[in-house]
């Protein structure tokens, strides 16, 4: 609604008002006491709506700045550019970061999920191969490089125990073979 259509639905009222006072026979000194008691409502329920949309937006500019502080956080532990927002709405922002952080808590779920499943198969390998385990952080999130190279750490691990495997296997058919 405009100002201008509110202005005028106020003035109707109004008049509706003085209408209904005039008809129940107010004196002039009661519907000037009635009128300012609208008047006095009107104001009372507008700074309500005032006081409440301020404290909404102040919500919003919370949960903004602390999904923003979060997201940052997660972006530099997963090694990515900083969160950067676009000129829109207060509640469009909080709607994108509230969001985009959500993905970078799932972004760290994984790779925290895949550097689990790779150090398991690292300590078995090890086990097997009497090696030292690959030197990586199990606490901090690995990036996607520290990740591939440990992926293809591992890949040459097990194929060192296939090599290993397939000449003990030989040498077991040698052995075999000399003692028949």
């Amino acid at each position: 609604m405009r100002v201008s259509e509110l202005h005028a639905c106020l003035k109707r009222a109004q008049v509706r008002l003085q209408d209904i006072l005039d008809e129940i026979g107010y004196s002039e000194e009661e519907r000037v006491q009635k009128i300012n008691d609208v008047h006095t409502r009107i104001k009372g329920l507008l700074n309500q709506l005032i006081k409440e949309e301020e404290e909404r937006k102040n919500r919003l500019m919370k949960s903004i700045e602390s999904c923003i502080k979060e997201l940052n956080n997660l972006c530099s532990e997963l090694q990515l550019p900083l969160y950067k927002e676009d000129g829109c709405s207060m509640l469009q922002r909080e709607k994108n970061s509230s969001t985009h952080l959500e993905v970078m808590k799932e972004h760290k779920k994984k790779r925290m999920e895949a550097l689990k499943g790779l150090v398991a198969k690292d300590r078995e390998l090890c086990d097997i191969l009497c090696t030292t385990p690959f030197c990586i952080g199990h606490d901090s999130i690995p990036s996607l490089k520290q990740l591939e190279t440990y992926h293809a750490y591992l890949d040459d691990l097990t194929k060192e125990k296939e090599r290993r495997h397939g000449e003990f296997v030989s040498v077991k058919k040698e052995i075999n073979v000399l003692v028949d």
